[in-house]
C-alpha cells in the first residue's frame, strides 16, 4: 500500500514542480515582453524627438534670410535652404550634384576648394550673372565628424544688392551734390574777384555782375531749402496736416503763382480739375507738389504749347491727378529714373533753365506721405503727362 502512496505524492511534487517552473517560464517571458515594449517605445521616443529636432532644424534653415548650402566630404551638395534655391534661381532637386553642375559657378568650386585648403574663407563678393547687379558676400566653413575627419563645408550667402545699391546711391548723391554746390560757388567766387580787381568802379558792369550774383546765391539757397526738404520726407520729420480741400481752389493757386512764367514761354496753363474736387491732402505741401509738376511742365514743354492740370474720381477711396505737357516728351530709359534725386534727362538743358534736380523727388515724397503714388507716361515728341494719386476728401466729425 505505502509503494502506491509514494507514487501518488511523487508524482504530485513532480507536477507543483512542473507549474512553478512553468509560471516562472512565463512571469519571465512576460518582463521580456515588458522590456521589449520599454526598448520599443525609448525607439519610438528618440525616433521622434529626432524628427522633431530636425523638423526643427529644417524649419530654422527654411527661414533664414541668408542662403545655406551644405557639401558632404566628397563636395556634393547635401542640402540647398529655399532662400538659396531663389538667389540662384534653381529648378528642381540639385542634392548629389556637384556645385559647378548644379549652380553653374565655377566661381563658387574655386571657393569651395580654398575653403578646404584654410578651412574657412570670409567676406568673398560674388557677383551672379545673368541677375542683373545682384552681389552675395559668401562665408564657407569646413567641418568635421567626432573623428575629427572631413565630414562637409558649409556656405552662407548675404545679398549685398540692396546695400551696395544704398552705398553707389549715396557716393551719387555727394557727387551731385558736391557738384550742384561747387558751380554757383565758383562762378560767385569769380565775379567777386572780378569786382574787387576794378569792376566795381563801373557802375553798370558792378551792377550786372552783383545782379549775377545774386542769381547764383538764391540757386544756392533753393538747393538748401530743397536738401532739407527731402531730409526731412525721407527721416518722417514732416508733419502733415490733413485737411479736405478743393483741388479745383489749388490748381487755379498754383497756375496764378506761375503766370508770368508761363507768358515769358508764351505757354498756356489750363486748369481742368472740376470744381468742388475734394481732397485729402497737407494744403501747403500738396501744393508744393502741383508748382513743381507745373513749373517742370512750362520749363521743357513746348514754347507756345499748353499745359493742363487735371483729375479724376479713380476709386471709392482715392482720386488721380495729373500735370500734362505737349513737349518732346521723355525717353522710355528715363521714365523710371525722373523721380530720383538730381537725375535729369537733357542736364545741359536742365541747368540753363535753372531749377535744383529735387523738384520731382520731392513730389514723390510728399505724395506718398499722402499714401499716395505717382508715376509717369510719355512718348518721345507727344509730351509727358505725371499722374499722382491723393486720398479722396471726406470729412472726419472733429473736422467736420
Amino acid at each position: 500500500m505505502i509503494w502506491p502512496l509514494l507514487t501518488l505524492c511523487c508524482a504530485a511534487l513532480l507536477a507543483v514542480t512542473a507549474w512553478r517552473a512553468f509560471r516562472r517560464e512565463e512571469a519571465l517571458r512576460e518582463q521580456l515582453r515588458q522590456a521589449q515594449l520599454e526598448l520599443a517605445g525609448i525607439r519610438v521616443e528618440r525616433h521622434s524627438a529626432l524628427t522633431e529636432e530636425q523638423t526643427k532644424q529644417q524649419t530654422v534653415f527654411n527661414s533664414l534670410v541668408e542662403g545655406l548650402l551644405i557639401l558632404d566630404e566628397h563636395g556634393k551638395i547635401q542640402f540647398a535652404n529655399p532662400t538659396l534655391e531663389k538667389l540662384f534661381a534653381v529648378k528642381g532637386d540639385i542634392r548629389g550634384l556637384s556645385l559647378s553642375a548644379a549652380l553653374s559657378s565655377f566661381a563658387l568650386q574655386e571657393i569651395a576648394e580654398e575653403t578646404l585648403r584654410t578651412g574657412r574663407v570670409t567676406g568673398f563678393e560674388l557677383s551672379l550673372p545673368g541677375h542683373g547687379e545682384q552681389i552675395l558676400q559668401i562665408n564657407a566653413t569646413t567641418f568635421r565628424d567626432p573623428d575629427r575627419a572631413h565630414a562637409g563645408t558649409v556656405f552662407v550667402f548675404h545679398d549685398l544688392t540692396r546695400v551696395k545699391q544704398l552705398e553707389n546711391l549715396r557716393k551719387e548723391f555727394v557727387a551731385n551734390v558736391s557738384h550742384e554746390l561747387r558751380t554757383p560757388l565758383t562762378l560767385i567766387k569769380g565775379y567777386v574777384e572780378t569786382l574787387l580787381d576794378g569792376a566795381k568802379d563801373d557802375p553798370a558792369v558792378a551792377t550786372r555782375f552783383l545782379q549775377t550774383i545774386e542769381r547764383h546765391a538764391d540757386r544756392l539757397t533753393f538747393l538748401i531749402e530743397d536738401l532739407l526738404t527731402i531730409s526731412r520726407l525721407e527721416s518722417g520729420q514732416v508733419l502733415m496736416n490733413f485737411q479736405v480741400l478743393d483741388l479745383h481752389t489749388l490748381a487755379a493757386e498754383v497756375i496764378n503763382d506761375l503766370s508770368s512764367r508761363s507768358e515769358e514761354r508764351k505757354v498756356a496753363l489750363v486748369n481742368e480739375v472740376p470744381p468742388d474736387f475734394p481732397v485729402r491732402a497737407d494744403g501747403d505741401r500738396f501744393q508744393q507738389v502741383l508748382f513743381n509738376l507745373v513749373d517742370n511742365a512750362i520749363k521743357y514743354g513746348r514754347a507756345g504749347g499748353s499745359v493742363r492740370v487735371g483729375a479724376r474720381r479713380k476709386s471709392a477711396e482715392f482720386i488721380e491727378g495729373w500735370v500734362a505737357d505737349d513737349g518732346p516728351g521723355i525717353p522710355p530709359e528715363a521714365g523710371e529714373r525722373v523721380f530720383e534725386r538730381f537725375y535729369r534727362v537733357d542736364r545741359a538743358r536742365s541747368r540753363d533753365a535753372g531749377g535744383t534736380g529735387l523738384g520731382l523727388s520731392i513730389v514723390k515724397h510728399i505724395v506718398q506721405a499722402h499714401g499716395g503714388e505717382v508715376r509717369l507716361e510719355s512718348e518721345p515728341g507727344k509730351g509727358a503727362t505725371f499722374f499722382y494719386t491723393l486720398p479722396v476728401g471726406v470729412e472726419s466729425p472733429a473736422e467736420g
